[in-house]
Parts: structure tokens; sequence; C-alpha cells
């Protein structure tokens, strides 16, 4: 008898200790740090600016070529990059990117922060809640958070476009174009050359971001690692920004040349009409793909260092939630 109950005391520490480790884990559960919509709108307007901050003087002269009837080649690129800094000095060079800031870092905020809406949501939807979506919802999530990003802040695209192919005398400063173009030539001018940027922004958001989301589950499944490192992000996010830009490339040609027509004489009111004028004149590859070669140079690059930069700013904003500096 003394021995049942001396085995039965002895046993005792053992069920305590495993019953009294069950709360702890369901607690660390619900300690986890969670990833909100504010974090995704920090990071991405963090990874928006950096990424067209490095790449805006090569963004710049690729706008100045796409809304003109200059031949393009990358001889003429840089002369015209080497000209532009004899003449007006190095921060010339950037001339616009303040404007390219106001919109992009909105932008890529959107974008990112929606982009991980549409994970979730479609996620819940198809029954891969956590998981890696299948193809199709993949390049819905991209294309949805593309087309939301794009209708809120294109106005902004519009003001930087003009600000790249004019002088500093025209437009002093942002306030001063959003008022020029409102007085001038309407309010309705601010949304000119919408169409084309939501017909091009579809394919461009939607194979981008299912084209770098593939690239990382086809990793982790042969590497086994759950994070790539950073040059392998970058690497990721060059071959989605190639692809995804050459699939697009024609709109955001014909898109620009319908931004700038007031202030270059142009008359672009449509986009087939515009279209059929620049194929006319310049034909299908020196006119529709000007410019397309810089940004096989630019695009990889800024996509590459975008979503490399979300990604690292993602994990760092856990880190820190998990060290306890920030609480929601």
């Amino acid at each position: 008898m003394a021995h049942r109950v001396h085995d039965h005391q002895s046993r005792l520490p053992v069920a305590q200790a495993a019953v009294l480790a069950l709360p702890p884990s369901s607690q660390a559960k619900d300690m986890r740090p969670r990833w909100t919509a504010l974090d995704s709108l920090l990071c991405g307007a963090f990874a928006g600016a950096v990424a067209k901050t490095v790449i805006a003087p090569l963004d710049r002269t690729k706008i100045i070529f796409q809304v003109s009837s200059k031949r393009f080649s990358a001889k003429e690129a840089f002369r015209l990059i080497y000209c532009t800094y004899m003449k007006d000095g190095l921060l010339s060079l950037w001339r616009g990117n303040s404007a390219t800031m106001v919109r992009v870092m909105p932008y890529a905020a959107v974008q990112f922060c929606s982009h991980e809406q549409y994970k979730r949501l479609l996620g819940s939807y198809y029954g891969f809640q956590g998981k890696a979506l299948p193809p199709f919802p993949r390049f819905l999530a991209g294309s949805l958070a593309g087309a939301t990003a794009a209708m809120l802040t294109y106005p902004l695209d519009m003001v930087r476009a003009r600000m790249a192919v004019t002088a500093k005398e025209m437009y002093s400063n942002i306030m001063h174009v959003f008022v020029r173009i409102s007085q001038e030539e309407g309010v309705k001018t601010l949304y000119r050359g919408f169409t084309p940027t939501i017909l091009g922004v579809i394919p461009y958001a939607g194979i981008t971001f299912f084209t770098y989301e593939t690239l990382k589950k086809l990793h982790t499944e042969k590497t086994k690692r759950s994070q790539p490192y950073p040059y392998e992000r970058l690497a990721f996010g060059a071959c989605a920004g190639l692809i995804g830009q050459s699939a697009s490339y024609p709109l955001d040609v014909v898109r620009r040349r319908m931004q700038t027509a007031g202030v270059t004489g142009s008359s672009y009111a449509t986009i087939l009409g515009t279209m059929r004028e620049i194929v006319t004149q310049e034909g299908v590859v020196r006119g529709l793909y000007k410019g397309l070669s810089m940004n096989w140079i630019k695009g990889p690059i800024a996509v590459g260092i975008s979503f490399t930069t979300f990604d690292i700013t993602h994990s760092l904003l856990l880190k820190f939630h998990q060290m306890g500096y920030f609480t929601h």
C-alpha cells in the first residue's frame, strides 16, 4: 500500500509538469507577434523610396525618351545623362524625385499592404490559409494590389511625369504642378492616361508578385530554408521585374505620352489613337518599346531592391515586436 502511495506521488510531479507545460505553449502561440497593416504600410513605403531613389536618373532619362520622337539607344541615353549633369549639376539627375517620393511611398505602401491582405483573403477563400497560394490566386493577389495602389495614387504619377520632362522654370514644385494643370488644362487632366495605367498595372503587378512569390516557394522546396538570403531575394526580384515590365511596357509608353501631351504639344486622347500614332510615326519596336532596354537595367534593379528591402524590413520589425519594442 505504501509502495502504491509512493509510486503515485512519484508520478504526480511528472503528470503535473505535463499539465503545466500546456498553457505556456498555448500562451506562446497567442503571444506571437502579429503582422499588422501598419507594419506592411511602413515597410512598403520604405522599400519603394529606397528602390526609386537608386534608379531615379535612369527613370527620368527613360521618361524623356518615351515622350519624344527621338530614337532611343544606350549611347544617346547616357549622353543625355552626361549633358544634363554638365549643364545643371548632379542633383538635376534626380529632378522630379521629390514628386516620385510623394507618389511612390504611398503607392508602394498601399501595394505591399493590400497584397498581404489579398493573399490572406484569397487564402481563406481557396482554403490555403497560412500556406503558399496556388498559381492563379497568386497572380490575382498581385494584380489586385497593383490596381488598388494605382487607383489611389494616380494623380501623383501624372505630376511626376510632368516634372521629369519640363524645365525647372515651368514647375517650381509639386503643388505648382497641381495648380497649373488644374487651372490651365482642367482637373480631369490629372487622370489622363489612367486607363492604360490600369490595363498595364494588372499584368505587370500580377506577373511581378507571382514570379517573386513562386521563386521564393521553389527556393524553400529545394533548399529547405524558410527564408532566402538577401542576394537571392535580389535575384528573384530582378527576374520578377524583368518579366513583368517586358509584358506591360507598351502601355507604359502610351501612358507617358498621354500624361505629357499638355507640355509636348501632342494630341494624345485615347489609348488606341495614341498607339496608332506612335506605330505610324516611329514603328512598333522603336515606338511602343522605346527605352525597354533601359528598363531591363533599371527595372530588375528597382524591383529587386524593393522586394528585398520590404522582406528585410518586415523581418526586422517582427524581431522588434518579439523583443517588446512595439506593442499592438
